[in-house]
């Protein structure tokens, strides 16, 4: 691939659900355009005996331990709700049947 069309943005928008105007589809495809040539040129580095790493500092595992805290019930919670069925809270629909 070239690169991103104009009509690859517009798609991409979409999907995203984004309200792009023209010139914003125009400079976005440059803009992606641009990312995907810096990506190829880092695809064609010669990385022979480097060894792979998932982060370039070494850092260290600072995630705790779950604790349980008292919380608010499942009942009070719902009771709070405009709207409940089988035990959750039911919100308008955000994406129609098809994801689009």
């Amino acid at each position: 691939m070239d690169g991103i069309t104009r009509d690859d943005v517009a798609h991409l928008a979409k999907l995203a659900r984004l309200a792009l105007a023209d010139d914003e589809l125009d400079e976005l495809a440059g803009q992606i355009k641009d990312i995907l040539q810096h990506v190829n040129v880092i695809t064609e580095l010669d990385t022979e005996g480097v060894d792979a790493m998932s982060h370039p500092v070494a850092i260290q595992n600072i995630a705790h331990e779950d604790v349980t805290k008292p919380c608010l019930s499942q009942e009070s919670v719902l009771s709070q709700a405009p709207e409940v069925e089988d035990g959750r809270i039911v919100i308008p629909q955000i994406l129609s049947e098809g994801g689009e």
